[in-house]
């Protein structure tokens, strides 16, 4: 019989299959190629991937996150492993991790933010992952769909119902405060995407008239989700259309979203969760409107809660395209050409 410790020398022996990248720039410089699989320390297990979630971090770090203030921008070691979103199968187990065993299927979020810069490593066939940034899979969806969930999910579940930890806020010298959502008027921005899908079931879930806002192209499946009114920015601007809303999900954010401020009334909220670029503080402090954003913090015990509304239907996983690992630079040139709907998958064989 092979010991925990017997199988974390075994595989700390082997190569892996993982996308790398040896300098920064686009979806070309992604190589996939032999990397050594990792070591599994205390605290830790090792999981054999199926399926890898796409987010915007990813394309962030192969770009050498330029949109940072450069005191921001990251020393990268090359190469480096992108990725956090996982869900798989776990192969080893640390000697100190009681809570989970060989062979659990499992998803996570791999330490973010603090692996933002590389140190996450999920572009690959096993990553090692903390303990307490895993869940067990929910069992009602398959692996592909899991990996789908976890940053973006975790996003709007920590913009919308409960931060989930006491980390200093590093874009604000404030605490985020999520806002109660029962019987409110809810618009979110950049619906169809990735945060934005999961944003309109958690709003419709927790008793909000929810506004969603895409192109027409997405009105269908964000009623499917639950969205009351649709605007198709294509045709209308939102901010000339809506009024008196309560809440704002910005899920695209940046310099354009202090348009939003004139939607919302006095005692509002606009969530941004891209703040760079907001220059309308001002004006929202006159309007009466808190602006908060957030920096999403992995959490097994949250991707656990949320587990089960996955798991029983209640919360959907959309999928906008998946491709084999091997192929992650059409997956990021298919994320660079925009208008996604749902989530970028990779899948592992």
């Amino acid at each position: 019989m092979i010991t925990t410790s017997q199988k974390k020398k075994e595989m700390s022996k082997n190569t892996m299959k993982a996308i790398q990248l040896h300098e920064f720039g686009g979806p070309e410089v992604l190589r996939y190629e032999e990397a050594s699989t990792p070591e599994l320390n205390l605290g830790e297990v090792l999981v054999r991937v199926h399926a890898i979630g796409i987010n915007p971090p990813d394309w962030y770090l192969r770009d050498g996150y330029k949109a940072l203030p450069l005191e921001w921008q990251p020393q990268v070691a090359f190469p480096a492993i992108l990725g956090t979103d996982i869900s798989g199968v776990i192969e080893a187990v640390a000697d100190d991790v009681k809570d989970f065993s060989i062979g659990d299927e499992v998803y996570s979020m791999v330490r973010f933010p603090s692996g933002m810069f590389g140190d996450s490593k999920a572009y690959a066939e096993y990553v090692s992952v903390p303990a307490a940034e895993v869940a067990l899979k929910p069992t009602g969806i398959d692996h592909v769909h899991a990996a789908g969930a976890p940053m973006s999910l975790l996003t709007a579940w920590q913009f919308m119902i409960e931060l989930g930890h006491n980390e200093p806020n590093p874009l604000q010298p404030n605490m985020h405060e999520p806002v109660p959502l029962e019987g409110k008027t809810v618009l979110v921005n950049g619906a169809a995407g990735g945060v934005g899908h999961f944003a309109v079931q958690i709003a419709k879930l927790k008793g909000a008239h929810v506004i969603a806002v895409a192109s027409g192209k997405h009105e269908l499946l964000l009623r499917e989700l639950g969205a009351d009114e649709f605007i198709d920015y294509t045709k209308n601007y939102p901010e000339d259309i809506a009024h008196d809303i309560d809440l704002v999900i910005d899920a695209l954010g940046g310099p354009t979203t202090g348009r939003f401020l004139r939607t919302l009334k006095r005692g509002g909220a606009l969530f941004p969760v891209f703040p760079l670029g907001f220059s309308g503080a001002n004006d929202a402090e006159k309007l009466g409107v808190t602006v908060s954003t957030t920096q999403v913090r992995s959490s097994g015990a949250q991707l656990t809660e949320v587990g089960r509304l996955l798991d029983d239907g209640t919360i959907r996983v959309v999928l906008d395209s998946t491709y084999p690992l091997a192929d992650a630079r059409k997956a990021h040139e298919r994320a660079a050409r925009g208008h996604i709907q749902g989530k970028i998958v990779l899948t592992v064989a």
